[in-house]
């Protein structure tokens, strides 16, 4: 059973935030409470990056099991950047989405011209994604302390990374 990667359409929006909805549910991993993901916020999101970015889905066997995307920062100063977002549906954690996902990502980044860094921010505790981040040579920038509160009240911290493209350009892809 292979994996396809197409771009993301307003069509997969509600599918996109359902699952979004279902990995909030697990403290840690996301910094959205399942009731503030709104499909209407995915279709807005899909179509302002089909313009100027890039959205896109991984799909087996015509379902829909991970989705990423690459968006600016919106301002001059930092055109140069872009912010990495991935999520591995449930039910499919440790089948090796994420490592195709990132692998679309970052080459499809590498082809962008002017384009110098990827950024992400990641839960602290969240270390099956810290690891694929740093396999595809990503690296800790910093950590906010305490910037996310649980449902349980606890403060755990979100872990800044970056993947510098000149210092990948010569590099493959794991």
């Amino acid at each position: 059973m292979s994996l396809t990667i197409r771009p993301a359409t307003v069509v997969d929006a509600p599918v996109l935030c359902n699952a979004e909805r279902e990995t909030a549910r697990t403290p840690g991993l996301l910094v959205s409470r399942p009731d503030e993901l709104m499909p209407d916020a995915f279709a807005q999101k899909i179509t302002a990056l089909s313009h100027d970015g890039l959205y896109v889905v991984a799909e087996r066997d015509a379902q829909i099991i991970g989705h990423a995307l690459l968006e600016p920062l919106g301002m001059e100063a930092l055109a140069h950047v872009l912010s990495l977002t991935i999520v591995v549906h449930p039910g499919h954690l440790g089948q090796g989405v994420g490592t195709v996902l990132m692998k679309h990502l970052l080459g499809w980044a590498r082809q962008r011209p002017g384009l110098l860094k990827v950024e992400l921010r990641v839960r602290e505790g969240n270390h099956r994604a810290r690891r694929l981040y740093e396999r595809f040579g990503f690296v800790e920038e910093g950590i906010q302390r305490q910037r996310i509160r649980l449902p349980d009240g606890q403060l755990i911290g979100d872990v800044l990374m970056a993947w510098c493209a000149a210092s990948h350009l010569a590099h493959p892809l794991p």
